[in-house]
């Protein structure tokens, strides 16, 4: 058996997938992130499970859907979380593999803790501390390699500035009152360089709307319905003007170059502990955000601001980067068989996700996969290579199809173009293929869209 590598992976909360500077936004600075886009594998196309934190690290840390559980969004699961689940976490299966799987920072499991998939939680701060706690581990002498879980809160803070813009129900009040932490590094994001006024600040830094700053033309109607089940979300979509749209842009950026600081000091850690060269390190989110986008903050849409997701894999040494612009990934299906085959054992058996190793190696000799499913609290979706189509459970206009290739921005429901009728028919089998036939409880998604 070869030699097993140390194991790094570094989960961020609410980063999209352009929110890399090695991605070509030229408004934001990620060299740590970066700097591991440089030795490996960037997926261009990965997905989340689900765009809101519980049901995608339930995804991450079991490699199951969250429907699996008849989970739709942050609310708990209606039933309690088998022990069988449990017992084939990732950490769990780790163990198997002969590793001590440590886990720091946020958890966000659906009642579940980070003990309860297998591992030993050894920081629960996930800001400063917890980057200090991960070097710390990494530099520690050990006789086994080493798997680590290092998870950081940022940039999910810039979701305090339309709450508390919006202070109007009880729940946005708590919010608020009980997140000091959280609203002083947002106000921290978003002070202006050098004190500039506002001509200088929006003319030369602040990033301009985004191409897509309108509502979908022919939109769902469950999209408003999700939007008013939090009324901070709808009032920022009718009130906020495009300049406060835009200072949201630029916190967002900041808080994500924070993280990034963060991340560096771990990978710092890591080169300075002589391990880089066996350490397969592995960088994702858990969802990302509106960011303006359709004039929406927040997530838990299907939209590709919120459902594509960063993904990073660096194998064990570096390798020369290279950008994986075609293979439709999904990091929660794939995150458990990928770390499973790096770890010389094999996956729980009926797992629906893929080992990304031998794309990392370029090896693939077989076809991938041809669509990729993504849920959310109001619908669900397949992703194919040109394609999205989703069906959502609430209000009119429920079916929704986006031509990638010649509309990345989402900007209107292809549904009834005449030249993509037979597509159509492909989609709609492929998504009951997926999902089944059978439609979802709208009283239960109404009321995960209120938790969404």
């Amino acid at each position: 058996m070869a030699e097993r590598p140390n194991i790094l992976v570094i989960m961020t909360d609410q980063q999209s997938s352009t929110m890399l500077s090695c991605a070509g936004n030229r408004h934001v600075s990620t060299p740590a992130m970066d700097s591991l886009a440089a030795e490996g594998v960037r997926f261009d196309r990965a997905y989340c499970t689900n765009p809101v934190c519980v049901p995608s690290r339930f995804s991450l840390m079991t490699g199951l859907m969250p429907s699996a559980i008849g989970m739709l969004s942050n609310s708990l699961a209606r039933v309690a979380i088998p022990e069988s689940v449990k017992r084939n976490g990732l950490g769990f299966l780790m163990r198997q593999a002969g590793y001590d799987p440590a886990y720091a920072g946020k958890v966000h499991l659906p009642r579940m803790s980070a003990k309860d998939v297998g591992f030993e939680q050894i920081c629960a701060d996930e800001r400063e501390r917890l980057a200090d706690a991960c070097a710390e581990f990494i530099r520690g002498r050990r006789s086994e390699p080493f798997f680590l879980i290092a998870s950081f809160i940022n940039p999910h803070d810039i979701c305090y500035m339309a709450i508390r813009d919006f202070v109007r129900t009880d729940t946005e009040r708590w919010l608020t009152e009980h997140g000091a932490v959280e609203c002083a590094t947002l106000d921290a994001a978003l002070a202006r360089p050098g004190g500039l006024d506002d001509a200088a600040f929006f003319a030369e830094h602040c990033p301009p709307i985004p191409l897509n700053f309108e509502a979908q033309q022919d939109e769902p109607e469950a999209i408003r319905i999700m939007l008013e089940q939090r009324p901070f979300r709808i009032n920022a979509r009718r009130e906020w003007p495009a300049n406060r749209w835009r200072e949201h842009r630029w916190a967002y950026a900041r808080l994500t170059e924070i993280v990034d600081g963060q991340i560096g000091r771990v990978l710092g850690a890591l080169r300075q502990s002589g391990q880089a060269e066996r350490t397969v390190v592995v960088f994702t989110s858990d969802h990302g955000d509106m960011d303006a986008s359709h004039r929406m903050e927040h997530k838990s849409a299907l939209y590709d601001e919120v459902c594509r997701i960063p993904l990073i894999v660096r194998p064990p040494g570096g390798m020369t980067g290279r950008v994986d612009r075609t293979s439709l990934i999904s990091n929660g299906l794939d995150l458990v068989p990928t770390l499973c085959d790096w770890a010389g054992i094999a996956p729980p058996p009926a797992l629906p996700g893929k080992s990304l190793r031998p794309l990392v190696d370029d090896v693939v000799r077989q076809e991938w996969r041809r669509s990729v499913p993504v849920e959310c609290a109001i619908g669900r979706a397949i992703i194919t290579d040109r394609f999205k189509y989703a069906v959502y459970d609430l209000g009119s206009s429920r079916e929704q199809l986006i031509d990638l290739a010649s509309d990345p921005w989402e900007q209107r429901n292809a549904l009834h173009d005449p030249e993509h009728s037979h597509a159509l028919v492909e989609l709609r089998h492929a998504f009951r293929t997926t999902f089944g036939s059978t439609p979802r409880d709208p009283a239960h998604v109404l009321q995960a869209a209120a938790d969404a």
